[in-house]
């Protein structure tokens, strides 16, 4: 693995460390305060055109699996956005 590789790894692990709090705080919460969706949906967006240009390059490196698994938290992330606003509506 170069440094290069290694270093786009670490950068991607450090941003998904975020995620999984993010889930558990949003399933807890039941609450979209503080939650910005388009925020969200950008990060998404950004982690797909990682993942398009692995495919693209045939480069399914270490960094690839970890594009993987941050678009499965933020998308899971963005369900629970919305469930949460549901969830207030009823409540409203």
């Amino acid at each position: 693995m170069q440094l290069a590789e290694l270093l786009e790894a670490m950068m991607i692990i450090s941003f998904g460390i975020s995620w999984p709090l993010s889930i558990i705080r949003s399933y807890r919460s039941r609450s979209t305060k503080g939650k910005s969706v388009l925020f969200s949906f950008f990060i998404l967006f950004g982690y797909i055109c990682g993942i398009s240009s692995k495919l693209m390059t045939h480069n399914h490196n270490l960094a690839f699996y970890f594009y993987i698994l941050n678009i499965t938290m933020v998308t899971i992330d963005i369900c629970l956005y919305f469930r949460n606003r549901k969830l207030e509506k009823q409540t409203a």
